[in-house]
């Protein structure tokens, strides 16, 4: 990236936090340029489900890599990267502040700590690999990953359908694990002057948003969307597919549970996946010796817009930005 020592900042936060009105209120006020950084907002197709920011928020600052991919493609880590890295230094050779914001922990280890230096898989490999799992089904192709990779098979569970892909793959073609690629040590990422803000709410006030919000998505149209998105038939494995609240729903589409029901399961699962991205920002970021956080444990409300700020401004002033 560019400017080595430009500053950034990440805005993290499970879902329902209030971390994409956060972000717009930070980039109002220090001249920010909005940066996606969710694994599913990247999607086209599930803007609603997402709760992406709307087409009135996105005008008021600059938005970037909303909506940006097909459904049928797969978003990397490391492709999430290559692409919020220009981004990052267009914000700043604007004389932006770059936020990215969302709650993909593995997007931001990716760009603060790098990615562990694992070859080009051969597209033919991956194919094999995919096909294979169709041939044999989740327990199979688990056993037979033991027998090359019995790290990554002790590992992942045989409900992990992806991981247990990307484990053989690597396997296959490069004959080493790819926890020892892992070891090797992660690609340095481009030196970076960082500072995060971290929503962390008590877990019953979130919980209560997320049902709120589940509810607000369907009333808006999120069935619909979930119609569209299976209607295109795509490959089982892609990620868009699995955005949390696609196949509650689509079991509803399907006929086999109410929409109460359904809208109860997206509730749930919605849920535990808050719960497992609170876990990872609490214990999976940089420790604040070599990345200033400041942690508000608290629903975003613009009461909270002082404290916040005050943080920023401080960070700002160690870490100033070239005029423009």
């Amino acid at each position: 990236m560019g400017s080595a020592k430009a500053p950034f900042l990440l805005v993290g936060g499970p879902t329902a936090s209030g971390k994409s009105a956060l972000a717009l209120a930070i980039a109002e006020e220090f001249r920010g340029t909005v940066i996606n950084a969710d694994s599913m907002q990247i999607y086209r197709d599930l803007r609603v489900l997402t709760a992406r920011p709307k087409g009135t928020e996105e005008a008021r600052v600059p938005h970037r890599l909303y909506g940006v991919l097909d459904a049928s493609e797969v978003c990397s880590a490391a492709r999430w990267r290559a692409l919020a890295e220009p981004e990052i230094d267009a914000a700043q050779a604007e004389g932006r502040l770059p936020i990215l914001v969302g709650g993909t922990g593995l997007y931001f280890r990716a760009l603060l700590q790098g990615l562990a230096p694992v070859p080009e898989i051969p597209v033919e490999v991956r194919q094999a690999a995919r096909a294979l799992y169709k041939e044999v089904g989740a327990a199979d192709f688990h056993a037979r990953l033991a027998e090359l990779d019995p790290d990554a098979a002790e590992r992942l569970a045989s409900t992990d359908m992806q991981r247990m892909i990307r484990a053989y793959e690597v396997v296959v073609a490069t004959g080493r694990s790819l926890l020892d690629w892992q070891r090797r040590g992660a690609e340095p990422a481009a030196h970076l002057a960082a500072a995060a803000v971290l929503l962390l709410p008590p877990r019953e006030e979130l919980y209560a948003a997320i049902d709120r919000r589940v509810e607000a998505m369907v009333a808006a149209g999120a069935l619909e969307e979930v119609r569209r998105l299976i209607g295109q038939q795509l490959p089982p494995d892609v990620p868009a597919l699995k955005a949390v609240g696609v196949p509650e729903l689509a079991r509803h589409l399907r006929g086999e549970v109410s929409l109460a029901d359904a809208v109860a399961a997206a509730q749930q699962a919605t849920r535990r996946y808050a719960k497992r991205q609170m876990t990872w920002l609490r214990h999976q970021l940089p420790p604040p010796d070599q990345l200033s956080t400041l942690r508000v444990d608290a629903q975003f409300s613009e009461s909270l817009l002082p404290e916040i700020f005050s943080f920023i401004r401080h960070f700002l002033l160690t870490h100033p930005r070239e005029a423009v």
